[in-house]
């Protein structure tokens, strides 16, 4: 496995701990933190270390402070005025201009807490900035240095951009994307049409109001009458003095939706809009003035994923963001969880409901999840730094393209994983806080809501685990002929020893021997050989029963190659984390607890699985699955007791959370009777109430009209 993340000692001492993290304000969670078995300061510093919490303090504290993103507890805000409210807030990101280009080349990671600290205010700015300066900006900069004048147009807000794949009839299918765009050699233009209603650019975020220029993909059709395939272009859409729409450009947006609805989405089509010529982005061909196409990529294939690479930049970014919907609603529901009373041992006595054992195994697996997610998804957005330097150096090597190809499996692979954990989290959550948790004010409903089309955009999560299956499954050749092998990232090499592996057999004799990651490690990677045998088994099957390779993929889907995909990521995460939280430089202070994170996070991930363990034989006997069950509940209550100290160490502040029940006073009653009583309306009369008092119905007056 590559080395991601180096382990760095806790930054600082104790009194600069203290100057960075403040002490929480005593309260009921006094108790709790007061039992966790390590210093949260100290984790906190050590994982993020003191330059990175410097800059979270600094986000927030200008957030808090801004008028512009101030609170207002019980206010309703009308769509329309969301949006401007979002877009001024974006403007202020802009302004703020919380990172130099300097600070992101010294560390990219300060880029991705950028998104994260604002993302955990709101995501709608959040995503609106980033879809405009990541997305749109970050495609163009990867192209040519013919677009410097656009870049920098970029990122001084003299226009606005967007990114349009997506149509209203194709979304995953790109290769079925309609929209055209035809050279004319006479005028040195191309020329971008959608063909019918079905073929308008739609789900675009920044669309929907104001973006000025979208970058659109369109089928190239050069002057002989051959397409030639997949491209994108740059297109103006509005004029950037009145924000109406282009000749030719009809662009709107498209409505309300679940979550998210400060962020514009739209809708665009194309009458014989015409771009100049140098308005193509040249990441994969360009055409000559004469008409003739050429392209650095021989094979199709190649040039088509090649063409889709700003693809992978959003699905890191979705691990990354799932991932800290998972920490918002844990900081929630644990904070409750710790101070939340109902029975106990005696009628006089009532015990916090994180005492239980459900509730742990309730909340607890995905405390683990979250730790375990986070620094995967940190440690593949620096894998992708380093692809990324590679794009811009117009690097061509072998390597380049084998870690542009391991990148795009893995991140076809974890946007699933985070968004589906994520998802699945914040209904548990919002569930274990009972019916305070329903409460909008809470929260946990907008982050339900805001978190839901990570499962979706980028790419459906079920359709993108194929192209991880689909690159595992590219190796059997060289397993089967025990060619040697090796990926950049080396998250396949151990695939290697495929024949050796396939043999093993689960050896835990107790609980004990479950307790460390190592067992589910190894687990894991049995499951991953054993789930890509029975995957390429079942396809030679489909295919000698005579069914076309579209229809032998297809019915390989369920239990084999989807289980596949997700085994490979789940354990590569598991990889990832087990090597990082055993690593012999990690403080003794902290060691024990991620230890105990970590073999939490593989058991509980790994006991989806328990069926095919059985059934490939791996395991065997009842008291295998019981080992690994007991384990699970053994670790949650170990972790019971820390999992107050584990949110705090990456809880923003109130301000920030925004959850009455999450504050980390822990005053949970207080903090809600505040807010409901802050409401503008809470004592009100309603304005209806006239309905009640005078205009009483007349019981049966309508029966006739039945």
């Amino acid at each position: 496995m590559a080395p991601t993340l180096n382990v760095k000692q806790a930054t600082g001492n104790q009194s600069s701990w203290n100057t960075l993290l403040p002490d929480f304000p005593k309260g009921p969670l006094s108790k709790y933190r007061k039992k966790a078995s390590f210093n949260w300061k100290e984790m906190a510093m050590f994982l993020d270390g003191e330059d990175i919490i410097r800059l979270k303090n600094r986000i927030f504290s200008a957030l808090e402070s801004d008028p512009f993103f101030a609170r207002h507890p019980g206010e309703e805000l009308s769509r329309e005025k969301y949006q401007e409210l979002t877009f001024l807030r974006c403007k202020r990101l802009f302004e703020y201009d919380f990172l130099t280009q300097q600070e992101i080349m010294e560390n990219p990671l300060k880029i991705l807490n950028l998104v994260i600290c604002i993302g955990m205010y709101d995501w709608s700015p959040c995503l609106q900035f980033f879809l405009h300066c990541g997305v749109f900006g970050g495609t163009i900069l990867s192209a040519s240095k013919r677009f410097a004048n656009f870049v920098k147009k970029i990122y001084n807000m003299e226009i606005f951009g967007c990114f349009a794949l997506t149509e209203l009839s194709h979304g995953t299918n790109t290769k079925g994307i309609r929209t055209t765009a035809t050279f004319d050699h006479n005028t040195q233009e191309f020329i971008i049409n959608s063909p019918d209603f079905e073929a308008a650019k739609f789900w675009v975020g920044n669309m929907g109001k104001h973006a000025t220029h979208a970058i659109v993909y369109a089928q190239l059709y050069t002057p002989d009458g051959q397409c030639q395939g997949l491209h994108s272009f740059i297109v103006q859409i509005r004029d950037t003095k009145t924000l109406l729409p282009m000749p030719g450009v009809m662009v709107g947006d498209i409505g309300k939706k679940i979550g998210q609805n400060g962020l514009d989405n739209g809708f665009a089509m194309f009458h014989n809009v015409r771009i100049p010529k140098e308005n193509i982005l040249n990441i994969t061909g360009d055409v000559s003035p004469e008409g003739k196409y050429s392209s650095s990529f021989t094979d199709v294939k190649e040039r088509f994923s090649a063409a889709l690479g700003s693809l992978s930049t959003g699905r890191i970014l979705i691990t990354a963001v799932s991932a800290t919907n998972l920490k918002l609603a844990l900081s929630i529901a644990i904070r409750f969880s710790a101070t939340r009373r109902q029975f106990g041992p005696t009628d006089e006595e009532e015990i916090p409901v994180i005492e239980y054992q459900t509730q742990q195994w309730r909340l607890l697996p995905y405390l683990a999840a979250a730790y375990a997610l986070d620094y995967f998804s940190k440690s593949l957005f620096e894998n992708f730094v380093e692809f990324y330097a590679g794009l811009l150096t117009k690097q061509k090597s072998q390597r380049q393209a084998d870690l542009g190809r391991e990148i795009h499996a893995l991140s076809a692979a974890s946007k699933p994983l985070s968004s589906w954990t994520a998802q699945q989290a914040a209904q548990e959550c919002r569930e274990a806080c009972g019916g305070h948790g329903y409460l909008a004010m809470n929260r946990l409903g907008e982050i339900r809501n805001d978190n839901d089309p990570n499962c979706t955009y980028e790419g459906d999560n079920n359709v993108l685990l194929q192209q991880t299956s689909n690159y595992l499954m590219s190796w059997m050749n060289c397993i089967r002929n025990k060619v040697p092998f090796e990926s950049p990232l080396g998250t396949i090499n151990f695939l290697q020893d495929y024949h050796h592996i396939i043999g093993w057999k689960f050896k835990a004799n107790s609980v004990d021997d479950c307790m460390d990651s190592s067992a589910p490690l190894a687990a894991y990677k049995w499951l991953v050989c054993y789930l890509l045998r029975e995957s390429d088994l079942k396809l030679r099957k489909e295919k000698q029963s005579g069914h076309s390779d579209f229809e032998a993929k297809n019915n390989c889907q369920v239990y084999f190659c989807r289980s596949l995909a997700i085994a490979f990521v789940e354990q590569t995460v598991l990889q990832r984390y087990h090597d990082y939280t055993h690593d012999p430089n990690i403080p003794s202070t902290l060691q024990p607890v991620l230890k105990n994170l970590c073999a939490l996070y593989g058991l509980w991930s790994l006991s989806k699985h328990l069926a095919v363990l059985y059934q490939g034989g791996y395991v065997s006997g009842e008291q295998a699955g019981r080992f690994i069950q007991n384990a699970i509940l053994e670790l949650c209550s170990r972790l019971k007791d820390d999992a107050v100290a584990l949110v705090d160490v990456f809880a923003p502040p109130d301000f920030i959370l925004n959850s009455p029940i999450g504050k980390a006073s822990g005053e949970l009653y207080k903090n809600m009777w505040a807010e409901i009583l802050q409401g503008n309306k809470a004592l009100s009369r309603p304005s209806w109430w006239a309905e009640f008092c005078i205009n009483k119905p007349v019981t049966g007056r309508l029966s006739s009209r039945l």
